[in-house]
């Protein structure tokens, strides 16, 4: 199995579709209800059901995953049953198995109940109509945005402070500072500034402006300085810079490294915006540093569009049906 450990949970989502050719005198007694078996629609719904929250007992590489949502729809033709199958979970992978799994079932249980009637049935085809949920869904957001755009916009600009006594008077290696420059060049960023201060904000509040006002970085990450130490004044520091918190941003560092490492609790890290800069404090570990990133690419991003006005943009497909369970 694939380690997933390190993934955010998103809502994910996905939709399948089978197609189930069978013969018109069988639709007529499916909509009569007169099959030996039963009906066999209210049978495929609970199978479908029961498919996709025992994918990963099905298929061997398919990760154990809370189901939050189930629906079934079918539609009967003249000459088949279209079955649409969606699946819904908050969790840190795709549902498209569990989508595909539960549809194929309903057809094979459709199968199995009209076969003494219809000896020229066809499982015809299933297919994954739709999925959203996690990373490609940003991807797909900027593709659709940047598609309006007819001229090329330069690189956004990017700066690291590493905030650590020890660092400033060269003692050891900048492990931290320079995950973040490598991660935000990796992520189509000009890093413009990487620079190792003592914490101390006589230090901190003035590098932290003159990036900020004279170079005009779209983004500020610094790391260190964050904890209860007596000399950890970063949040302290940039509190004096920023001019609208970012509350949430802070918040969603801590739960993701609270589920990792519970001393994640203990992290004073703040995040902002001032003028046009977005300023994010980071801890000091190198781990910490790489869960961070986990947690803010590629949804910052996002903020910067809506920053230039652009907003939020909503895809809402919900897919309601009679033969759904909540």
């Amino acid at each position: 199995m694939r380690d997933i450990s390190q993934k955010v949970s998103t809502l994910r989502t996905a939709v399948a579709k089978a197609v189930l050719r069978v013969s018109p005198s069988t639709i007529e007694q499916i909509k009569k209800n007169s099959l030996p078996k039963g009906n066999p629609l209210e049978v495929a719904k609970v199978a479908a059901i029961q498919a996709a929250k025992n994918t990963s007992q099905i298929i061997p590489y398919c990760h154990p995953l809370p189901i939050d949502y189930v629906g079934v729809e079918f539609h009967l033709d003249e000459d088949c049953i279209v079955i649409k199958v969606t699946v819904k979970a908050i969790y840190k992978t795709g549902v498209e198995m569990e989508a595909l799994t539960a549809a194929s079932v309903a057809a094979l249980t459709i199968y199995d109940m009209a076969k003494m009637v219809d000896d020229l049935m066809l499982i015809e085809q299933v297919t994954l109509e739709e999925k959203r949920g996690g990373k490609s869904d940003y991807a797909a957001h900027d593709t659709d945005e940047n598609s309006s755009r007819t001229e090329k916009t330069s690189k956004q600009k990017a700066a690291v402070l590493t905030l650590s006594d020890s660092l400033s008077r060269g003692k050891g290696e900048d492990i931290s500072g320079k995950l973040l420059t490598t991660a935000l060049s990796d992520e189509g960023f000009e890093v413009v500034e990487y620079t190792i201060l003592a914490d101390d904000e006589a230090e901190i509040v003035p590098a932290a402006r003159r990036i900020c006002d004279e170079l005009k970085a779209d983004l500020l990450i610094t790391t260190g300085g964050t904890g209860l130490g007596p000399r950890d004044r970063t949040p302290e520091a940039l509190s004096r810079l920023i001019e609208r918190e970012l509350p949430g941003i802070a918040e969603a560092l801590r739960a993701y490294g609270q589920e990792r490492n519970s001393f994640s609790m203990l992290s004073r890290a703040v995040a902002g915006q001032r003028d046009r800069t977005i300023i994010i404090s980071l801890p000091g570990a190198p781990q910490a540093v790489q869960d961070g990133l986990k947690v803010l690419f590629p949804v910052i991003k996002h903020a910067f569009k809506m920053m230039e006005g652009h907003g939020h943009k909503h895809k809402t497909h919900e897919h309601s049906s009679a033969h759904g369970k909540k």
